[in-house]
């Protein structure tokens, strides 16, 4: 079950700006509107502005359902101008993992950075953890979409 967006009045065509936060998210590779050199850098603050969706759903890391929330991945990616074939999502132990750019498009994909509301601690797989909305598609329940899935994120290249 997809919730509804829950900010309004962002639009891709707005320039990047830069982070005043640290830095917990950098976007590398084909970004065409970077704010730090070649690559895309957000502080929290910069993707709480990106609309947010929240929704419920079971996990094979998690024994009951909760709720995630933060901006689609079509809208981070969107809000660098990132194209590409291919989304590598690296973690901050350097676990690195592969999914098809057209998985933002086709999905409800997020860049969660709340787990029930609340902020994920690194211990929490936090502050970042890419979900698929595994319940609202029979499709994504499988090993194929679950090693897609990656927490404690921190880059993302986009190929």
């Amino acid at each position: 079950m997809v919730g509804t967006v829950l900010a309004a009045g962002w639009t891709a065509a707005r320039a990047l700006e830069r982070p005043e936060g640290a830095v917990v998210l950098t976007v590398t590779g084909r970004v065409r509107k970077p704010n730090a050199g070649n690559a895309a850098q957000f502080d929290m603050a910069m993707l709480e502005q990106l609309p947010q969706v929240s929704f419920v759903t079971r996990t094979p890391w998690y024994s009951s359902v909760h709720k995630f929330t933060g901006p689609l991945l079509r809208d981070v990616l969107g809000a660098c101008d990132a194209q590409g074939s291919n989304v590598r999502a690296i973690a901050l132990n350097d676990y690195r993992v592969d999914l098809p750019f057209d998985d933002a498009q086709r999905f409800d994909v997020i860049v969660a950075r709340l787990l029930d509301d609340k902020p994920m601690a690194v211990r929490d797989k936090g502050p970042l953890f890419i979900i698929y909305p595994f319940d609202s598609n029979p499709e994504l329940r499988s090993t194929v979409y679950y090693s897609r899935s990656a927490w404690q994120l921190k880059t993302l290249q986009v190929l």
